[in-house]
């Protein structure tokens, strides 16, 4: 899972902003990682935390240690912890959430139940994070694109 998405195409090559497949992980992992901190990070650093897997109990404790020891490192303090959730919104695939539909109608878009079992846990992880209220929200039409959703 070593793929960026096109909407996050202006910064991934320096890796200036923290993906989504890494953000994807820290909720996987309970870790509440800061911009402030991902800019402490050497590209090598970044780089490592975007392909070391975070799929099973046992990787995503072994990125959380990583990660929290590299912020220790880093700043002196770890990390806050996050609850990481049993069944996560990403991963129910015939329950849209209610901020990604009122995203899409804003955006003129029906996503149909249809639609979001055909996306990734990744893809379905992104569309929620670009729909909540604290996020910008710039990228949620690039992203309903970009999985084929228009």
């Amino acid at each position: 899972m070593n793929d960026f998405f096109k909407f996050e195409a202006d910064f991934v090559d320096s890796l200036r902003c923290i993906p989504m497949q890494v953000r994807f992980k820290l909720d996987n992992c309970g870790v509440k990682l800061k911009l402030s901190h991902w800019h402490q990070f050497t590209e090598q650093e970044r780089q490592t935390l975007v392909e070391m897997p975070c799929t099973s109990k046992k990787e995503c404790q072994k990125y959380r240690e990583f990660l929290q020891n590299l912020i220790v490192e880093k700043t002196g303090t770890p990390a806050k912890e996050l609850l990481i959730e049993d069944n996560p919104s990403w991963m129910k695939e015939k329950e849209i959430p209610e901020t990604v539909e009122t995203k899409a109608v804003e955006s003129n878009v029906n996503i149909t139940v249809e639609q979001w079992q055909k996306l990734t846990p990744l893809q379905r992880f992104a569309l929620i994070k670009l729909s909540r209220a604290s996020h910008e929200n710039n990228n949620f039409y690039p992203a309903i694109q970009e999985f084929g959703l228009v």
